[in-house]
């Protein structure tokens, strides 16, 4: 079977990307995608030591603000990427480069999508703001990334409960392990076809038929929120 190469672009300390690695390591030959790039605008990102250790190739982006995005353009092209998953990817990346990646290029929101997105809207910045508004609820969104930020057509949406005691901390852990359980499922879906974006601007495919998916149970430990997620999407377990 011919695998996906995966690109993904990192700011920070690259949580993500390791959760994607770790999954795509789990699912062993069944795996529909390889990470060939790591890629960030920080030469200090953690996500790059991550790729160092795991031996895949990274880059650093001097010019992520170019207006061609040449810069990042070539890299991908060099290291022959097909797919991109941006992981804490803080930089809008070029419209040219997101129009040769259209329905190619996906990125996770540590928020429930229309709500409480945009420029400046990331971090710890996002659970205040979802806390100071007294919503019930939060959660990852992954959508196919477009030339706005956060505006892409959404894939799927992992809700969180947002508990009375909550602070941004509190908050932004819960949704992160939301976001390690969903991104790297969502990645490898689309890595193998089984999600993909239409002419129409719609999300097509056998999984994430609705985009929102059951409130998450944080009580659960990490393997039952797995094996629970698994059966919702109708995915065979990890080994």
């Amino acid at each position: 079977m011919t695998r996906a190469r995966i690109g993904v672009l990192a700011s920070g300390g690259g949580s993500n990307l390791q959760a994607i690695l770790d999954h795509l390591a789990a699912l062993g030959d069944a795996r529909r995608g390889d990470v060939v790039l790591v890629a960030s605008n920080r030469p200090d990102a953690g996500a790059l030591a991550r790729a160092q250790r795991a031996g895949i190739a990274r880059a650093v982006l001097h010019s992520p603000h170019a207006p061609d995005g040449a810069d990042l353009a070539s890299e991908l092209e060099a290291h022959r990427v097909e797919l991109v998953a941006l992981a804490g990817y803080m930089r809008l990346v070029p419209p040219e480069v997101t129009a040769a990646y259209r329905g190619r290029m996906l990125n996770v929101h540590p928020a429930l999508l229309p709500e409480f997105g945009g420029p400046g809207m990331y971090g710890a910045r996002v659970h205040r703001a979802v806390l100071q508004a007294g919503a019930s609820l939060s959660g990852p969104s992954v959508h196919f990334v477009d030339e706005v930020y956060d505006h892409g057509a959404l894939i799927a949406q992992w809700p969180v409960p947002v508990l009375p005691d909550d602070d941004d901390r509190t908050l932004s852990a819960r949704v992160l392990r939301a976001e390690h359980l969903l991104y790297p499922r969502v990645v490898d879906a689309v890595a193998g076809g089984e999600v993909r974006l239409g002419d129409d601007g719609r999300v097509h495919g056998e999984r994430f038929r609705g985009a929102r998916l059951p409130v998450m149970d944080p009580s659960l430990d990490d393997r039952a929120l797995a094996e629970e997620l698994d059966r919702t999407l109708g995915l065979a377990s990890p080994a």
